[in-house]
């Protein structure tokens, strides 16, 4: 429920408070401040609730966007304040300040009003400006002088504005008929950043289906949830291994990434986000994508006897992994803070210089965002080549490609991190050990190391981590099967990934090492299944590889939205990477039978998926759960 308490002068004819009811507010008149004290103490305690000035003129869409997004505690634009329940109790407090007389006096702020009020437009001057700032402006700024983070949508050329005088309204109410309210609310439902393909081929008709959509009651999840039943239903064409089936299943992929780009503009069109909706925003894209890798295997075993299991688990394991490298870097410089040198901050690398030359220059911005082959490139190709060549070329191309783009990348991003002066903050470190993953046997590792490892200079906490696994998957590779002598890599790998973790994370190049763990488990499983050579191997280690990148995905976007990492426990019953990467070199060492390995892998797989999907529910169903949505293309 949503209650907004009009304040001030009433307007007479003014289309206020209809437009509050078509926002979903229960609309109450205060005839001053004391009176809206009163009205706000009888609102429900779950209610969110808006103070909103009488004079206000503007558009509905910048109402919406000060009113209803359930992201933010508070937010405001002129003349108009909102508060949900965690953020009431300060409400009142600043309501109350304001009251009573003793809020600091603001009115030396109406020079910067204008600004503020009409989006940009600049439609009142100052000499127009009244007096005293609307209710709503001064308990805003009590609530931001106490600490309450107040958010302020950017309103482009939207106009929100209390004028105070006739003639100010009229020139209002002038400008809010110049601009199409409904255009700009389509345009914003776009992402700002997007790549070629979703920005040309996609987003200029899928805003309309998005507001289709939203017109006929459909929520961002019911689209999410169709766009996934659509990819499956393209994996199972494509497993038909039939040249009609591979054409059905190209078209379908498109249209499924089409509702994928549609979810998020009806989310954003409508500003209906939800915890439910980050979850499966986050996780679905990789269960399309995976599902229509292993349809594509399936189909070309049935279509012409071509086993391309080794390359679609490799397909999955390098999109993975690029993906946390992305990840890795990113978090390790979301809050960094510029080095100093006599007082000064060192700011900038060599390579972001080069980096904003090239995008000074406007075709270099859409080839780069092209060569990193976003999922809308990525998904257009492998539509394309699905209904045109064979599931193994599609492999070949998409192998080639993911290696390129992961290639740029990372080296990109390396020169970066060596050549920046910065300091890593401790939530930056924090975040790094949780991506990590480490188990129960790291954590034992770098209990007794952690002293002699805690100094560990530079790079050298990255090498060992590199060391450890090319060990393991070079043992895997070379080493002889059914022999326990493939245990020793693994061993290795486990003694060197609690030392490299033994120490703060805070070195230039430590947000590669949750990268590197990654790549060893995933890439032994690989091995190990494709060197068994016999049936059931590949599907079953494809299934264990997709089910722990669900959890390694999921530590990440709990962390991206603030919520943390998973438990320690979940970590700790799911064994790490290195406890996962050990036990799959016993399975493959103490195998007795042709047929040992696959039943092994499949268990495991069963296992790691029912213990992390049934906690990774619980959570996002739950309140603790961020209301996020990511506003980046996933690469």
């Amino acid at each position: 429920m949503s209650t907004a308490i009009l304040t001030g002068t009433p307007v007479p004819g003014s289309p206020l408070e209809g437009d509050l009811r078509s926002l979903g507010f229960d609309v109450r008149t205060a005839p001053d401040a004391a009176a809206a004290l009163g009205l706000l103490a009888s609102a429900p305690a779950a209610d969110r609730v808006a103070l909103v000035d009488q004079r206000f003129v503007g558009h509905l869409h910048a109402l919406r966007l000060a009113l209803t997004d359930p992201r933010f505690p508070a937010a405001a634009v002129n003349g108009a304040l909102t508060a949900q329940p965690e953020a009431r109790a300060a409400l009142t407090v600043a309501l109350a300040t304001v009251t009573d007389g003793t809020a600091v006096d603001r009115t030396d702020r109406a020079a910067e009003a204008p600004a503020v009020r009409t989006g940009g437009t600049g439609l009142v001057t100052e000499a127009e400006q009244p007096v005293e700032l609307p209710l709503a402006d001064r308990v805003s700024a009590a609530l931001e002088a106490d600490g309450t983070a107040v958010q302020h949508p950017e309103l482009g050329s939207l106009v929100a504005t209390v004028p105070d005088r006739p003639a100010a309204r009229e020139q209002a109410l002038a400008a809010v008929a110049a601009v199409d309210d409904e255009a700009v609310r389509l345009r914003s439902a776009v992402k700002a950043r997007d790549g070629f393909f979703t920005t040309f081929c996609v987003s200029p008709y899928s805003r309309y289906l998005a507001r289709w959509c939203a017109r006929r009651g459909l929520t961002p999840n019911q689209v999410t949830t169709a766009s996934l039943f659509t990819a499956l239903i393209a994996a199972g064409c494509a497993a038909t291994g039939t040249r009609g089936g591979y054409v059905a299943a190209g078209l379908l992929l498109i249209f499924s990434f089409v509702l994928d780009c549609t979810d998020g503009q009806l989310a954003r069109y409508s500003l209906r986000y939800s915890t439910m909706g980050a979850w499966l925003d986050a996780t679905f894209d990789r269960a399309k994508e995976y599902a229509y890798y292993a349809g594509l295997a399936i189909g070309a075993a049935r279509g012409g006897g071509d086993d391309v299991w080794t390359l679609a688990l490799a397909a999955m394991v390098l999109q993975s992994v690029r993906h946390f490298v992305d990840f890795s870097f990113n978090e390790a410089n979301a809050d960094s803070t510029a080095a100093t040198v006599n007082g000064k901050a060192v700011v900038g690398t060599p390579t972001t210089a080069l980096s904003s030359r090239l995008d000074s220059v406007g075709w270099t911005v859409w080839v780069r965002r092209m060569i990193v082959l976003p999922i809308g490139e990525r998904w257009a190709m492998i539509a394309v080549l699905t209904a045109l060549t064979t599931p193994r070329i599609v492999f070949y191309a998409l192998l080639a490609g993911c290696a390129f783009a992961a290639c740029y990348t990372t080296a990109g991003r390396v020169l970066r991190s060596v050549t920046r002066k910065a300091v890593r903050t401790d939530r930056a470190a924090q975040a790094l050990a949780d991506l990590a993953d480490s188990g129960p046997l790291a954590e034992l590792v770098a209990r007794v190391v952690r002293r002699p490892a805690r100094p560990l200079p530079g790079v050298l906490p990255l090498l060992i981590a590199v060391a450890g696994g090319t060990a393991a998957v070079t043992m895997a590779a070379f080493g002889p099967l059914d022999s326990p002598v493939l245990v020793l890599g693994a061993l290795v790998y486990v003694v060197t990934s609690g030392i490299a973790v033994a120490h703060r994370m805070g070195g230039p190049l430590d947000w590669l090492i949750p990268p590197v763990f990654r790549a060893t488990e995933y890439s032994t499983v690989l091995i190990f299944a494709a060197r068994a050579d016999v049936p059931g191997a590949l599907p079953a280690a494809f299934g264990l590889v997709a089910a722990v990148a669900y959890h390694h995905y999921d530590t990440v976007y709990r962390i991206r939205g603030g919520a943390g990492a998973p438990p320690r426990g979940l970590v700790r019953s799911l064994g790490g990477h290195e406890g996962r990467t050990l036990l799959v070199a016993v399975l493959a060492a103490f195998s007795t039978t042709a047929f040992d390995l696959p039943p092994g892998l499949t268990v495991l797989a069963v296992v790691v998926a029912v213990i992390a999907l049934t906690e990774s529910i619980q959570f996002w169903v739950s309140s603790g759960a961020p209301a996020v949505h990511d506003e980046g293309e996933t690469a």
